[in-house]
């Protein structure tokens, strides 16, 4: 049996073109015409089209044939939303999008859900977001960092518990003070979890995002997963090459 892996791919908000955008759907298209900024369409549309594009080349088909199905693990309201899941020929498949600031990422796995978070370290009063973001445990570790070491770590927390969030589908809505982690200089790792969407095993990483960001995957796995990084930029770079049908995720993602 083959060792269980993620792949994660970064790209830039940069990159958007017409071409990724003609990759949306009807629903996704109308998604991104309603961002006012044009910084939050481009992030919008890269992830979405990076995350087709990922599913088609590990299915084996057209991009235009996944489609993708909204789930929410926190609430039952009728309208679709919530954490993406590829159906069509990707169904099995198991994807999560994030983005902030100049990063984009996608994480890709067969079978494992996982979740994927990116931060942008901003420098900034964080006492309204600790407040509802950390607990009295990982309160006490962030107030003992040096005030210029406090930003990064409270981004570290942040990242980690999202990351863990996604991975379930409960999203923030699940409450980011339901789960508890190791501190920022220590590896990363659930000291508790609360609430019935609790895995009972999942494996959590860090991941570099460059200066200034702070990253994490989670993958709902009993074992730990190999994580393959890949730089996203010639896939997005010529989505019309990339949508001809393949065999499978390239040689560089295998």
């Amino acid at each position: 049996m083959s060792a269980a892996r993620c792949d994660v791919w970064w790209a830039a908000p940069a990159l958007a073109s017409p071409a990724l955008l003609d990759l949306l759907d009807e629903a996704e298209r109308a998604r991104h015409a309603r961002f006012r900024l044009p910084a939050d369409r481009d992030r919008y549309a890269v992830g979405r089209a990076l995350a087709r594009l990922l599913c088609a080349r590990a299915a084996g088909c057209h991009p235009r044939e996944v489609s993708f199905l909204l789930r929410c693990g926190h609430c039952d309201r009728p309208e679709p939303h919530g954490k993406p899941h590829p159906a069509g020929p990707a169904e099995g498949w198991e994807v999560s999008v994030t983005h902030s600031g100049e990063r984009v990422g996608v994480a890709l796995s067969r079978g494992l859900p996982v979740g994927l978070d990116v931060e942008r370290v901003a420098d900034r009063d964080l006492d309204g977001l600790v407040s509802y973001t950390l607990t009295d445990r990982e309160r006490a570790a962030l107030d003992a960092l040096a005030p210029a070491e406090r930003p990064a770590g409270f981004f570290t927390y942040w990242a980690r518990k999202e990351a863990l969030l996604k991975a379930t589908g409960q999203g923030l809505a699940g409450g980011l003070t339901s789960v508890e982690v190791s501190g920022p200089h220590a590896d990363p790792a659930v000291l508790e979890w609360r609430g019935p969407a609790a895995p009972d095993r999942v494996q959590l990483v860090d991941l570099d995002a460059g200066d200034g960001y702070r990253a994490a995957l989670a993958v709902l796995a009993p074992s730990p997963v190999t994580v393959a990084v890949h730089d996203a930029a010639p896939l997005l770079g010529a989505p019309q090459r990339a949508c001809v049908s393949g065999t499978g995720l390239s040689e560089a993602a295998r």
